[in-house]
């Protein structure tokens, strides 16, 4: 891998290895990041920081916490560069949870995106050259399946694997007006993250298993379950829905499945009863030791909210939550 990107991480690597040899304590240097330190560019037109500086060094706990986990996230990002994989911000803050020292992992996102900031500042480059980006803007679709959608200009014919970007198909505020052509997909792929949608498509998942798979969003909009629930009843697809394991992931099921609270009167049109969870389970945290975060109090009471929901009220997710 030879990419601007993975040569800059390798250089700030290189550098913190080569004041270790030399017996110096290793440090980064940083602009001043505030606004007295930002100042005009009389030639670029723009306001850039001006020339103070901040030196993060590791003579202290707190110096040194946060080289650690600049040294781990470069690490992170050169292993992707070389496997040609990307994440999400977002997911950048998920996957420091599994990281071998503790004092690594980030303690919240806004953590984690400001590092990623430090890095492109003393890089040079920016962060799509480290293959990260932020959460998709919204909802898509993306596999097998060719669509007629009106527009201004009239009808036009959309395959949803060979005719989108990366994102896949944006969905409409308004998917009756999509109608279904043709496709070869086997199932639905229903998934809570745009970065769990990117990996799947990165690992050709929707062509190897003739998926199509739906960007969820978080708790999705009316426009995406009722997409979901037209491909389950009029192409006869089954349905999975995969998410996260904490309590406001089971409710993003519970919406696609069993209809919302405050969509409860259109649910006959919204949800998809045969829609089955694939994701995350308690029982898989314990069983598989996967990482995870001590539940907060929200957490607890919204596990407890759920128990009284009547959506939850069967042996499955009785067990569980």
């Amino acid at each position: 891998m030879n990419s601007k990107g993975h040569k800059k991480l390798i250089e700030i690597a290189e550098k913190f290895y080569d004041q270790f040899m030399e017996g110096n304590v290793p440090s980064m240097q940083l602009p001043t990041r505030n606004k007295s330190n930002i100042v005009y560019d009389e030639d670029l037109k723009v306001w850039v920081y001006g020339e103070k500086n901040t030196t993060r060094i590791a003579n202290n706990i707190g110096g040194a916490t946060k080289l650690l986990k600049a040294s781990f996230t470069i690490e992170f990002l050169t292993k992707q560069l070389n496997e040609n994989r990307s994440s999400t911000l977002r997911e950048l803050y998920y996957i420091s949870e599994s990281w071998r020292e503790k004092e690594a992992k980030f303690t919240a996102q806004e953590e984690s995106n400001q590092l990623i900031e430090d890095l492109e500042i003393v890089s040079g480059v920016r962060r799509e050259d480290f293959h990260m980006r932020p959460e998709e803007s919204g909802a898509t679709v993306i596999g097998p399946l060719k669509i007629e959608e009106k527009t201004r200009r009239g009808e036009r014919e959309i395959h949803c694997q060979e005719d989108v970007g990366e994102g896949g198909y944006q969905i409409p505020a308004n998917t009756d007006r999509i109608k279904f052509i043709d496709h070869s997909a086997d199932f639905v792929m229903a998934v809570e993250t745009g970065g769990m949608r990117d990996r799947l498509v990165e690992n050709g998942f929707d062509e190897d298993y003739n998926s199509i798979i739906v960007h969820l969003k978080g708790q999705p909009a009316r426009a995406t379950r009722r997409l979901i629930k037209r491909l389950n009843e009029e192409l006869s697809l089954p349905v999975l829905v995969f998410t996260d394991g904490d309590p406001w992931s089971y409710r993003i099921f519970g919406s696609v499945a069993y209809g919302s609270v405050k969509s409860a009167h259109l649910s006959p049109e919204l949800a998809t009863p045969a829609a089955q969870f694939v994701g995350i389970q308690p029982v898989d945290i314990i069983e598989y030791d996967l990482p995870s975060d001590q539940l907060a109090d929200a957490d607890i009471n919204a596990l407890k909210s759920e128990l009284q929901d009547p959506r939850f009220q069967n042996e499955y997710w009785t067990k569980h939550l």
